[in-house]
């Protein structure tokens, strides 16, 4: 038995899906290469702020192969800060960081994660699962800079920014066999 067709009138259609449109800012991105610049600058901060979260994340980890992992990519990010300013080189602009508001609250997160846990594997499985969502951040983030660099015809910068995307993916694995390995069951017995 077929049911009848729902009727909704188009007016109610339209109020509720219309949502309101985002005034853009006066230096707002025009174009591609625009977005691309925008985008190596953000995660040029980004990646420095990490510099400075990461050796916290240390501090407060105890099992010994979470700090290994995060020693390692602390390393890793140096490098990527390096390679970034290649790419601000190869595309003819000046390395310089804007802002990032979404690693801003990632880094804050973490640290309200650290706050709110005793140490020990607790705390441990908190930075991990803090550390895993700012290298998902990061691997999107990268993703989108490669494709960009691609269609811009950015060769040589995108496979630069795809070293780094291959980095982080390698670190979010390591980070999940951390917490496979170990972490996770010592913290459900906590």
């Amino acid at each position: 038995m077929k049911s009848a067709p729902v009727k909704s009138s188009a007016k109610t259609e339209k109020s509720q899906t219309k949502s309101p449109v985002v005034k853009a800012k006066s230096d707002a991105a025009k174009s591609l290469r625009d977005l691309f610049i925008d985008g190596l600058k953000d995660i040029y901060w980004a990646e420095k702020a990490l510099t400075k979260a990461i050796p916290k994340m240390i501090k407060n980890a105890t099992d010994e192969d979470l700090v290994g992992a995060l020693t390692d990519h602390l390393e890793v990010t140096k490098t990527q800060i390096t390679r970034l300013e290649e790419v601000f080189t190869l595309i003819g602009e000046k390395a310089q960081g804007e802002k990032c508001d979404a690693m801003e609250g990632l880094i804050k997160e973490a640290e309200g994660i650290m706050e709110e846990t005793e140490m020990g594997a607790v705390r441990d499985a908190g930075i991990i699962a803090a550390a895993q969502k700012v290298e998902h951040y990061e691997i999107a983030t990268y993703g989108s800079l490669v494709a960009f660099a691609r269609t811009l015809g950015e060769e040589e910068a995108a496979s630069l920014l795809e070293e780094t995307l291959v980095e982080e993916k390698e670190a979010d694995e390591t980070l999940t066999g951390v917490a496979e390995a170990s972490i996770s069951s010592e913290a459900a017995e906590a």
